[in-house]
């Protein structure tokens, strides 16, 4: 019985985060309540309050709910032992990111809503420098992989690979945006692995 109370208790919480990924999209953060989201769920509110305190909270735990599998295939590569050159590593890492990112409706729905869906006001003003955590963390391992690629001889000579880092955070942040602003099917999602083979190339010894 206790078993059968837990995994109803995380359905609904399943429930409530899939139907906060649709309402943030369609509505936007700001407009959307959580009387909204317990409609879209088939809850009540009380069900929203017991599982989150307050709509940042729920923003947070469903875009954690995508993050955490997104960063399991993307560092899956970037750590790959198989890959010598971390330069290889950085490249494979990026490709996963956007290929997951063309694959799953879901993780793209929710770059959306975090780009283009998100005002920081009300509750949300004090949050935006949590929002940009996962871009930082992004920009701190590959910088650490391109000063790997520099003292093994990967990296081109004369190239810092801080500054590196930062134009490849900048390039990827761009391709993202870029992506999530054109129609989907439009041809880009093609182009996209050769951008970053490209990209990367100019940085290569």
């Amino acid at each position: 019985m206790v078993r059968k109370t837990k995994e109803e208790a995380e359905q609904t919480r399943r429930d409530i985060l899939d139907a906060a990924r649709r309402v943030f999209h369609e509505c936007g953060v700001v407009r959307s309540s959580l009387d909204k989201i317990a409609k879209a769920a088939g809850v009540t509110r009380g069900a929203v309050y017991w599982h989150f305190r307050d709509k940042a909270e729920l923003f947070f735990a469903m875009r954690d709910d995508v993050f955490a599998p997104m960063l399991g295939c993307t560092d899956a590569v970037l750590y790959d032992p198989a890959l010598t050159n971390p330069l290889d590593a950085i490249e494979g890492s990026i490709k996963e990111f956007f290929r997951v990112i063309g694959e799953c409706a879901n993780f793209r729905e929710v770059f959306e809503i975090m780009i283009s869906r998100c005002e920081y006001v009300d509750e949300f003003a004090s949050v935006e420098q949590e929002v940009g955590r996962p871009a930082l963390e992004f920009l701190q391992k590959i910088e650490r992989m391109y000063r790997l690629a520099a003292d093994k001889g990967y990296l081109r000579a004369g190239i810092d690979p801080a500054a590196a880092a930062h134009d490849t955070w900048a390039f990827t942040s761009g391709l993202l945006h870029l992506t999530l602003g054109c129609r989907k099917n439009s041809g880009l999602e093609r182009s996209i692995p050769a951008m970053i083979t490209a990209h990367m190339a100019l940085r290569r010894a």
